[in-house]
């Protein structure tokens, strides 16, 4: 007993007229949501507080 296997091995994916990269828009739309929350969100006071102190550590660099 043999089953006809369906689903997506194979299969192509069904492109709207409107939508050139298919499921991969989807995809782009969730990161790009993603991205922008991510880069919303205030920095962290104790992240700051090393950042400062990482820029005090370093030795000052003159420009050419």
């Amino acid at each position: 007993m043999t089953k006809k296997a369906t689903g997506a091995v194979g299969a192509k994916p069904r492109r709207n007229g409107n939508d050139p990269l298919g499921a991969n828009s989807e995809i782009g739309r969730k990161l790009k949501q993603y991205y922008d929350e991510l880069v919303s969100d205030e920095v962290p006071d104790r992240f700051a507080e090393l950042l400062s102190q990482l820029e005090k550590a370093e030795p000052t660099q003159k420009k050419a």
